[in-house]
Parts: C-alpha cells; structure tokens; sequence
C-alpha cells in the first residue's frame, strides 16, 4: 500500500472518480499515472501523481508521457477515418489500389477494412527477422508485401497486435505522402494543442515516464512459442538491446504500438471524436467509427470476445472491454492498462496513462472503479 498526492483538478461532483484514482496507488499497485476526463467540451477531471521511474526518483509531472503501447492503434484508425472523411481512402477498395506491391501472396482482394478489422489474416510475419526488424519500416513492410494469409481474410476475425501499425500507417503513407506519425503529428496532435506523438524525438525524453514489467512478468515483451497468439503477439517484444524504454524504440513510428502520450492528450482527442465532427472528423464518420461491422467474435490471437469497428473496439456490455454502458462507446486500450475512449451519447472523452504494467491481455482492474464513477457522476 502506497500514498499519493495528486496533483491537477477535478470539478467537486466528480470527487468519486478522484477517489478511485487514487485508490489505484492504496490498492493497486500504481507507480505514476494521469487521468483525463472531458464531457461535453469541458475538462471535469485532469489528475496526475506517482512518479515516472521505478527507483521514484522523477515525480510524475503535469507534462509527463508514457508509452501507451495498443492505445496508439486508436491514433491510427482516426488517422485513416480522417483520409475517409476527405474522399481519398474507400475501406471497400482493395489495399493494393493503394498500395499495389501489397497484392502479392495471394492478397489482391484484400479490403481496407480487413486491415482495420483485424480481419486480413496477417497478424504476424512468418520469415525470420534479424533482431531490431520492427524498427526498421521499410523492411516490415516488405516483410507483409511477401507474407501469405494465415487464414482466408474476411473469414476470421484475429488481433494483428503489431502488424496492424505497418499495414494502416503504409496505407496512410501511399495515400498522404506522409508517414503515419507525421499526419497525426499535423492533423491531430498540432490542431488540438495535445502532446502525442509516434515516433518520439529525443527532445522528450526527459518528461518520459519509463514503462514498468508487470510483477513477475520479466522482460516487457512475450515468448516465441509456435501458434498464432504467440506469431502475433512475438513481434511486441521490442528485439533489440534494452527495452521499450530505450531511445530506438521511441524513435520508431509504430503505430501499431508506440505511440506516446498521457491522459489528458488520449481524453482530448476522444473528446473531438464524440462530438459529432468536433474538429476532425464529421458526423457521418464519427458515426461510422462507433458502428458495429459485426457482433462480438472470438479474436483467434486474444482468444476472447471483441467487439470492433473500424480501427477502434467497441464497448460490450460483460465483456472484457466494457466501457461503460452506451453500446457505441469506440476506443482503444494499450498492453498493461492504458485506454482512451469516446462515448458520442454521452460526449465523453477518456484517457488514462500509466507506467507501471498489469498482466495480462483485456480489462484491466484499474479502469472499472474510474470508469462506474465517471457515469454515476454525470
């Protein structure tokens, strides 16, 4: 059990959501963590406390980031629904219209909206990479150029926890003409004033907290074993010396993964989200983004029930991702606990940034107790 002093501001009617972010460090285990919550337009919650190392030497600050691991896949799928919005990207089109050395390996019909439906059947990379691969964009891309299906896409719904960076961002670059971190960066980041970034410039790194292993779960990162949970998820562990806190790992765009931000950045971008074209998308596509393409499936890499959109998950009531209980609720949440989400029924825009990590895949214990006090306090 451990103390904390938060630091930020919380509108008096929601003083339960202060109290079950800070029980997070009496009861759970926190290092450092933020905590944003917008409804409406209007900042009801902006919290922040702990400390940014696991020594507890660095405070965590005000401006301080994380590694928000899949929270970033979000940031992406925005990125695409934005190209959509403005005419220059059809999901019904096959990827390689796009991006034409895609087709090969038996991929030519394959549909935009498999990639950001997880549904395309590439959710790892079967030819042996040399350690640092996943840094190295040209080479991942090439990598998937070549790479067959694992299963017939359309047909089975599989989480492509790290491909799915290389596969969106290079749809986004061959249409944009900019990397995937550049346009958010340009679109999203710039116009509303918020710090997110993919590809992190070192200049920041002095107010980057360092990502905490779950207890017991040794290096971040995850083994090799031969089945498709372990093909796609093997490709997270960072494979090159050090760890995802290292300066390389930062530098990368992984869209897929390393995105770097905190609370009050993931809550103000889901808050532009579900405000009916607040900024950065219309309606019509905020709509899209909080459509169901089908109901809750097993994820073949997850081995669970998901429910998704385009890019984003979707709230399901009793599931793992239950985010409060507007079924259109849309978001994404990151390895070892980080979550952004928008709710266009209640106009709510949620982030939550942590260092230190839980275990496993899915729900996370901290989100629930903020997440109920959120709603109960509207």
């Amino acid at each position: 059990m451990s103390q904390v002093e938060l630091q930020g501001t919380c509108e008096p009617r929601f003083g339960a959501v202060r109290d079950a972010f800070e029980a997070n460090w009496t009861d759970l285990a926190e290092v450092g963590a933020s905590l944003c919550v917008i409804v409406g337009g209007e900042t009801v919650v902006d919290l922040w406390g702990g400390h940014a190392d696991a020594e507890r030497s660095r405070v965590w600050e005000r401006d301080t980031i994380a590694n928000v691991y899949s929270s970033t896949k979000g940031i992406a799928a925005a990125a695409a629904a934005m190209l959509v919005d403005r005419g220059q990207l059809d999901v019904e089109r096959p990827v390689a219209d796009y991006w034409p050395e895609f087709g090969q390996a038996g991929k030519s019909e394959i549909r935009v909206r498999h990639l950001l439906t997880h549904e395309a059947g590439l959710a790892g990379v079967d030819e042996e990479l040399p350690d640092g691969a996943v840094l190295d964009w040209d080479r991942m891309v090439g990598a998937l150029e070549r790479q067959a299906p694992m299963w017939t896409p359309g047909e089975g719904m599989g989480y492509h926890a790290i491909t799915y960076g290389w596969l969106v961002g290079e749809v986004i670059r061959r249409i944009d003409g900019r990397s995937c971190g550049e346009f958010v960066r340009d679109e999203i980041a710039g116009p509303l004033g918020v710090d997110f970034f993919i590809g992190l410039p070192e200049s920041e790194d002095s107010r980057t907290a360092d990502l905490l292993p779950a207890p017991g779960a040794g290096p971040i990162g995850v083994g090799t074993q031969d089945n498709l949970a372990a093909r796609a998820l093997g490709l997270a562990a960072p494979r090159l010396a050090g760890t995802v806190n290292s300066r390389e790992w930062r530098a990368a765009e992984l869209p897929a993964a390393n995105g770097h931000g905190n609370g009050r950045s993931l809550a103000a971008i889901y808050s532009s989200l579900a405000q009916g074209g607040g900024g950065l998308l219309s309606s019509d596509s905020i709509e899209a983004c909080g459509a169901t393409e089908h109901a809750a499936r097993e994820d073949m890499v997850l081995g669970f029930l998901v429910r998704r959109s385009l890019g984003f998950i979707l709230s399901t009531a009793g599931g793992r991702y239950e985010w409060g209980p507007n079924p259109r609720t849309f978001g994404h949440s990151g390895a070892g606990g980080s979550l952004g989400f928008a709710d266009p029924d209640a106009e709510i825009g949620f982030g939550y940034v942590m260092n230190q990590m839980s275990a496993g895949l899915g729900a996370d214990p901290r989100w629930k107790p903020m997440i109920d006090t959120v709603y109960a306090s509207l």
